[in-house]
């Protein structure tokens, strides 16, 4: 049996059931390499996504009300983003927590955003299941709300927008986002991708989404035109 005692003070809560918070520390690495049959946190990391969306939805939609549906979804994005995540589950020291294989942890598996992301989510659900939405949404707000109130620490620019308002100036110049490269398991895909200027490369950028490897190539683009 594994002591939580010091990590529950950490987090500031304290499970009824140990099950729930064992599997969120459980990488995928460390169940497939384990004798006996016990679950990842790849389940727990999906309901907590679903968790923490509506925990910050509904936060910054009854704190912030002169900001019109464009705003609260940069906001909402910037917040659950795995940069911030992954902030927030450093700050519990997280990484050390968290179960790995032998080989993911020497190449460094305690440290990569995208783990340790997926980690403070499943540790979400992992609270949600254990003492209910209110108890999960007091940890998730403790991260969360100092940022919103300093947003400019990690609002993410929307950089697609900004390109094609530049590029919309010349109407014959056409944009075009190409997938070069899909990569990693389902639950840790890396996407990269071009932007296209007519058939020019002019940026290129990753990320653990589609969404997230255009905004990061079309952010590069912008930087090549002197924006």
């Amino acid at each position: 049996m594994r002591d939580f005692e010091e990590f529950y003070e950490t987090i500031g809560y304290k499970f009824k059931n140990e099950d729930y918070i064992t599997e969120a520390l459980t990488h995928s690495s460390y169940a497939n390499e384990s004798n006996e049959k016990i679950n990842s946190n790849e389940r727990l990391e999906f309901l907590g996504d679903a968790v923490l969306s509506i925990i910050v939805s509904d936060y910054i939609f009854l704190n912030c009300p002169k900001l019109p549906e464009g705003e609260l979804s940069k906001l909402r994005a910037s917040l659950v983003c795995e940069k911030s995540l992954a902030g927030y589950a450093a700050q519990i020291d997280l990484g050390q927590r968290i179960m790995f294989s032998k080989g993911e942890k020497r190449m460094g598996g305690s440290k990569r955003p995208s783990i340790l992301a997926d980690a403070f989510e499943a540790v979400i659900a992992a609270i949600y299941l254990d003492g209910g939405m209110n108890r999960a949404k007091s940890f998730v707000l403790r991260f969360v709300v100092p940022d919103i109130k300093n947003p400019k620490k990690y609002r993410t620019k929307d950089y697609k927008t900004t390109l094609q308002e530049i590029v919309q100036k010349n109407p014959e110049e056409k944009l075009e986002y190409v997938l070069v490269s899909e990569t990693g398991p389902d639950h840790d895909k890396h996407f990269v991708f071009e932007v296209h200027l007519n058939s020019n490369v002019i940026g290129r950028g990753g990320g653990r989404s589609k969404k997230e490897a255009e905004q990061q190539a079309a952010r590069e683009a912008l930087e090549l035109m002197g924006y």
